[in-house]
């Protein structure tokens, strides 16, 4: 029976959230310097002072309250003035409905019943599938809580809603993390990746997946993301693996994929090529020393060491010049440009190697060479530098690997053979001196590429692998987004698409690595036969199964007796990704998921894989199925610290969804720094920033606040954000106010309020009944159209504004006094409007904040019919023509125009007591409104304040108020207040006036600079002609206040 290896034995700490306060001594990092025992006392100092600090305080807010709903069912609503329901608390809002939802199968695609798709028809978004490397970071929350958005938006409007979540097995960087912990808990005595059989490793691989997946379901779950969880799919999942196989296998057939030996990215430490997205480029500006994994010593980089090679047959030398002087070990070739004069007689000559005697360097001239930099000379070094592979072959010279796998050098090195890569670099610049064929060394700029999965410097590396031609995919992906059948937002990325695809590359597949999918090649060895070598593709057959390859293999050599070799190497990870939109829908079989909701509607991902993901499943999908994978790609930017720095753990920056959702103290912060990966030597700079950034720890806010937050942020030009807590703190506010303003409904409401049967106008609404409504129906189509547009930051200020400014502060105010004092019918049609308001407030919030908008929708009555057992299926808003009443718009404006003009003089001039008042109206229609609606201005101005104000209103024509200031409302009416005896200095009072004046000029050209921009045909010039009416009457009265206050006589 084979041996099952499990990582919860091996001392990892999986499934905690807070790992145990043991804090081992021995932090071990396969990246880290060598600690001295200086560091690690240091090191243990730290820990153990965090850990006394955690047993002294718990930050953890109170947990005392139970939810007492059985599992699946509705949430038992307590009421409003029972302890933690009295004000918005994160945990107990968003208890048991993510289990109603899911019980109550909300999450599944609607159909009709005869199961066939919506008439809105479908909307479909395949969950970009985090790895399993680890728990998911905030980044991931931005992207879920987008991708979630829609999902719920498109749902409530009606249409066959599928959301597929899934995860990647993310072939390096999974197996990267794995050993990465076998080294630092070895299991069995076992700490490295050869210590174990293949199938014993994968094992290893496969226990970590379980354990992070399940952490993954949970946060996704934690956040509110509501896919389909039946469908959810994972990319070496057995299906999966079928459609990878599939996949390769008619690439193969087609000549796609072709064995070719060629340059790599190559990791020594990990003992694998990688991909470009996993090369980091850091720029040197001269003589740097760099960290490197599995050398004690930093090593020396940003130099460039001269030196001379003796030519053949003569006493002459050519001096050549480098940044890596152990290659020269490679060297088979020396280049020079044929106009340069220094070296017009040398070429066609031959240098002699000075440490392996029958290595004789061809001197060739080429065009390629740049005569300023260095000597003009360029040494060729084929097998271990990208320019100078294109050079040996344009020149037919020898390619000579002077590596092996783990960078050691091998016998091509001559005497330098079995050293490491950087320890020889020292050895021949010390033998060069030895011979007097060294010259000198300078700083030299420079960028080094460093594998982000280990830290390693990159080499340059020969090897048979198995490569995909790209060129035709890539046109044919070019013009799926050229002629808009796949709309890429924001248009910098879609640009960036086009110039990438233009002259792409062949695509290396294969990985030296055990987790993965195994290439399905096999090679042919021939009994009594030499079969050549291993890049030689004709003794290799492909094949879906072993024995479909072995079949191939004795067709191709019939009546021979082979023997077949699996390959060992496995596929990039991004190959089996490449499948994702359809593989997961059952591909290559014909599943009625495929034939439903392929194409998929929306990817919403990060830029930052475009290239390598988004370009490939474009390129694989157009190729395997015909059809495009979606049709639309919208792009969000990074998630960033509140310094503007990317997330990273060496600067403790990163942040964990979870302790946003659950809050966490600082301390706890620092012991996750301590029992994480990060190298002892970072663990101090990380902490100073975390106690920088989160000096009280953070607080619970939920995920309804981190969604908001997060969305409120994302921008459709796909800029990156900053992430603070005062972010969160104002996100956390709103939800409160949604909390208690809807509980004041509910309370004003009655729990006898039966509401009518649906919120058609009655034509009894009063004027802010009226407006509250045009302003809900205005929000309402901003908002659908920004959400359209994909203007997520756009929509979440529209929803603030008309919720927080307009419902909460305005209307809900004005409502008291007409449901206090009002008719019976009037006091009705307030309270109905009410109900409307905050109802159709809540569903439109509900796609942001799916929990919150829940437990409050649910306390709501419902209109009479209406059976929807959630919010999460109810029709989402729409624009209503009959609700738009611009009328009474404008005339309400005017009133709060009014009172705000009021309360703004009687805050300037700290007037306490009974104020006097003079509303001045410059037309009829002015005149009517504010005659009519004064009760509504003296409740708006009364609030906050224990004394009366006297207000007058005055007709267009006549006697202005005089020894009084002035607030211009518009070009409608102006707010005079009597401040004569009010004021020490009119003079000031005077200049006070002036600068408002010298503003309103400045407001004004720019009205002039905009409008004179605009097409007399445009939507938005009528809004600039009113402002600039009503800049003309501000300033006419500003005027006259300024004269005004010159004659006074205080």
């Amino acid at each position: 029976m084979r041996a099952r290896y499990s990582i919860r034995n091996c001392g990892f700490h999986l499934g905690h959230r807070l790992v145990p306060l043991r804090i081992p001594l021995r932090m071990v990092s396969t990246q880290a310097e060598p600690v001295s025992g200086n560091q690690r006392l240091k090191h243990e100092r730290l820990a153990n002072k965090i850990e006394q600090n955690l047993k002294r305080k718990k930050f953890v807010q109170s947990n005392d309250w139970v939810d007492e709903t059985p599992a699946g069912q509705k949430k038992i609503l307590k009421p409003f003035d029972e302890e933690f329901h009295n004000t918005y608390l994160p945990n107990v809002v968003e208890s048991s409905w993510y289990s109603f939802w899911e019980k109550q199968g909300l999450f599944k695609p609607q159909t009709d019943n005869d199961g066939s798709l919506k008439p809105k028809g479908k909307y479909v978004i395949a969950m970009p599938p985090p790895n399993v490397t680890g728990r998911l970071h905030i980044g991931h929350a931005l992207a879920v809580s987008l991708q979630d958005t829609l999902t719920r938006l498109h749902r409530m409007q009606g249409h066959s809603t599928l959301y597929i979540p899934g995860c990647d097995h993310a072939g390096i960087a999974t197996q990267a993390v794995v050993e990465k912990q076998l080294a630092k808990n070895p299991k069995d005595g076992k700490s490295k990746k050869q210590d174990f059989t293949r199938d014993e490793f994968v094992q290893l691989c496969e226990d970590w997946k379980e354990v992070y997946q399940e952490a993954i379901i949970k946060t996704i779950r934690r956040l509110g993301i509501s896919p389909d969880w039946d469908r959810i799919a994972y990319t070496r999942s057995e299906p999966f693996s079928k459609a990878v196989n599939e996949s390769f296998v008619r690439f193969f057939e087609e000549g796609l994929i072709y064995r070719a030996n060629k340059l790599v990215h190559w990791s020594c430490s990990l003992s694998t090529s990688i991909s470009t997205l996993e090369v980091d480029q850091k720029e040197l500006q001269g003589s740097t020393k760099l960290s490197v994994p599995g050398y004690d010593k930093k090593i020396e980089f940003g130099t460039l060491t001269y030196f001379k090679y003796p030519i053949e047959g003569s006493d002459q030398t050519i001096e050549v010049a480098t940044t890596r002087p152990e290659t020269m070990l490679g060297d088979t070739g020396i280049a020079v440009h044929p106009q340069d004069d220094r070296y017009k007689g040398f070429i066609g000559k031959t240098a002699q190697h000075p440490f392996i005697a029958d290595r004789k360097l061809k001197i060739v001239a080429d065009e390629y060479v740049d005569k300023q930099f260095g000597t003009g000379a360029v040494k060729l070094t084929p097998a271990h530098d990208h320019n100078d592979f294109d050079l040996g072959k344009k020149h037919n010279l020898p390619f000579i690997n002077i590596l092996n796998k783990d960078g050691t050098l091998n016998s091509n090195a001559g005497p330098f053979a079995g050293e490491k890569r950087f320890n020889a670099r020292y050895g021949v610049i010390n033998e060069l001196k030895k011979l007097g064929l060294y010259t000198k060394q300078e700083p030299n700029k420079m960028v080094v590429p460093i594998c982000s999965r280990s830290g390693d410097i990159i080499e340059p590396f020969l090897i048979p692998q198995w490569w995909m031609r790209t060129k035709s995919l890539s046109k044919a992906a070019m013009e799926v987004v050229e002629n808009g059948e796949i709309i890429i937002q924001p248009k910098t990325q879609k640009d960036l698409f086009l110039e990438r695809m233009q002259d792409p590359e062949d695509w290396c597949l294969s990985r030296q690595l055990w987790w993965g999918h195994r290439i399905p090649v096999w090679a042919i060895s021939i009994e009594g036969e030499d079969c050549g070598n291993d890049a030689d593709e004709e003794h290799w057959v492909c094949g879906r199964t072993e024995s479909e390859a072995r079949e191939k293999a004795e067709r191709k050599f019939p009546g021979k007796k082979v023997t077949l070799r699996q390959d060992d190497d496995v596929l990039d990870t991004w190959f089996s990704s490449a499948l994702w939109p359809f593989a997961t829908l059952g591909w290559p079989e014909k599943t009625s998921d495929l034939e439903n909701y392929f194409p998929t509607t929306t990817l919403e991902t990060g830029w930052d894989i475009m290239p390598v993901w988004v370009s490939r499943m474009i390129m694989f999908s157009l190729k395997l199925t015909g059809k495009v994978p979606f049709t639309e790609v919208f792009c969000h930017g990074l998630v960033r610290d509140n310094e503007g720095r990317k997330m990273s753990k060496s600067l403790g920056n990163v942040i964990d969804p979870i302790d946003i959702l659950d809050g966490i103290s600082l301390d706890e912060l620092h012991q996750k720094l301590l029992h994480g990966n990060l190298p002892q030597n970072e663990v101090k700079n990380a902490i100073k920033h975390q106690k920088k950034a989160f000096p009280q720890g953070i607080p619970r806010f939920g995920a309804d606040v981190l969604r908001f937050s997060l969305i409120s942020q994302t921008q459709l030009s796909g800029s990156d954000m900053k992430i603070d807590m005062r972010t969160m703190t104002g996100s956390s506010r709103f939800c409160n106010k949604i909390y208690q303003a809807t509980k004041y409904v509910l309370g004003k409401l009655g729990s006898d309020f039966v509401p009518r049967e649906s919120s058609a106008l009655t034509g009894n609404e009063s004027l802010p009944e009226r407006w509250i409504l045009t302003k809900m129906n205005t929000a309402v189509k901003q908002i659908n159209q920004a959400l359209e547009e994909r203007r997520f930051g756009l929509s979440t200020k529209i929803s603030q504004r008309y919720l927080y400014d307009e419902l909460f502060d305005i209307y809900i105010e004005n409502s008291k006094s007409i449901i206090s004092n009002g008719t019976p019918e009037e006091a009705r049609s307030a309270m109905d409007t009410l109900y409307t308001t905050i109802e159709h407030g809540l569903r439109l919030l509900s796609p942001f904040m799916p929990f919150l908008t829940e437990e409050l929708w649910q306390r709501l009555p419902r209109r009479p019919n209406d059976n929807t057992p959630s919010i999460t299926i109810a029709e989402y808003p729409q624009y209503e023509p009959s609700f738009h009443d611009m009328k009474s718009e404008v005339a309400y404006e005017l009133v709060l125009g009014c009172s705000k003009g009021i309360r703004s003089l009687l805050e300037d001039y700290a007037v306490k007591d009974e104020g006097v008042v003079h509303i001045s109206c410059l037309n009829q229609m002015s005149y009517d409104t504010v005659s009519a609606q004064l009760p509504t201005i003296q409740s708006l101005c009364a609030i906050r304040r224990k004394t009366p104000v006297k207000i007058s209103v005055a007709k267009a024509g006549e006697t202005k108020p005089t020894n009084c200031a002035v607030f211009p409302v518009s070009a409608d009416a102006n707010v005079y207040l009597e401040v004569k005896n009010r004021i020490q200095d009119a003079a000031k009072e005077a200049d006070k006036f002036r600068a408002k004046i010298d503003e309103a000029r400045k407001e004004q050209v720019d009205v002039y600079t905009i409008k004179a921009e605009l097409s007399k045909g445009s939507d938005t010039i009528q809004f600039y002609e009113n402002r600039e009416r009503d800049i003309d009457a501000k300033l006419q009265a500003l005027q006259e206040t300024v004269e005004m206050f010159e004659k006074m006589n205080v």
